[in-house]
């Protein structure tokens, strides 16, 4: 009796070892597995948060970038889009920022470097006007009303006033600046001193001069002041 009985301890001992030894293992595979699944998880949540940034920063550097110096803002009005600056105003009596002047172009600034310009734009000189003269007789849809205009306020914002002379020609002195346009076969902008000739082919009367003032921009470096 007491063999049977020891012999029955030992085999019901064996038993729960081997359940348990089996329960140990079938943990582990299980924890393994939760391992493994956890490590996916944090995968896809980690990949799904690289693209999440990656989509933040590609939609927030098509809305702002900058060229020469000059951040721009991509601005979209309706079916038209604008490339928009700002220039800081300070008051020339007490030295405080007061405004802020914004430029409206209707070209990519980026784009249009392509345009031909070997030449420099200083308006860091002491020049206090600029003579514009036509010989371009396209309107091209308003373009070039629109052009003139933003050449006579961008200009006029840092104290040289636009006036039109037919008088005048290319200062040899410098003593103002000559802007001529006129049309030609390829649109491109001349340089001579302080004249300068931009050409239009094509209705790209917007192009040339808004590529004139971005170059012209991109060298400034004084304060703008106001009387205020």
């Amino acid at each position: 009796m007491g063999d049977n009985k020891r012999g029955k301890e030992i085999k019901d001992n064996n038993m729960k070892k081997e359940v348990k030894e089996d329960f140990q293992e079938q943990s582990k595979e299980q924890k393994k597995a939760q391992d493994k699944e956890l490590k996916r998880i944090l995968i896809i949540l980690g990949m799904g948060f690289v693209i999440i940034i990656a989509v933040f920063l590609l939609v927030n550097s098509s809305r702002h970038f900058e060229y020469k110096s000059i951040k721009f803002n991509v601005i979209k009005e309706g079916a038209i889009t604008f490339y928009n600056t700002e220039f800081p105003i300070y008051s020339s009596i007490t030295g405080a920022h007061v405004a802020d002047y914004n430029i409206y172009l209707r070209n990519d600034p980026r784009k249009i470097e392509k345009i031909p310009f070997d030449g420099k734009v200083n308006l860091n000189v002491p020049i206090k006007k600029m003579v514009l003269e036509s010989n371009y007789n396209e309107k091209c849809e308003g373009d070039f009303n629109i052009a003139v205009a933003n050449l006579m306020k961008s200009f006029s914002l840092i104290g040289i006033e636009v006036v039109k002379d037919e008088n005048a020609t290319c200062d040899s002195q410098g003593r103002y600046m000559f802007v001529e346009i006129e049309p030609g076969d390829k649109t491109k902008i001349e340089q001579i001193g302080s004249c300068y000739k931009l050409i239009v082919n094509n209705c790209e009367i917007l192009d040339v001069t808004e590529k004139f003032i971005v170059e012209a921009f991109s060298e400034f470096d004084s304060k703008i002041y106001t009387s205020q």
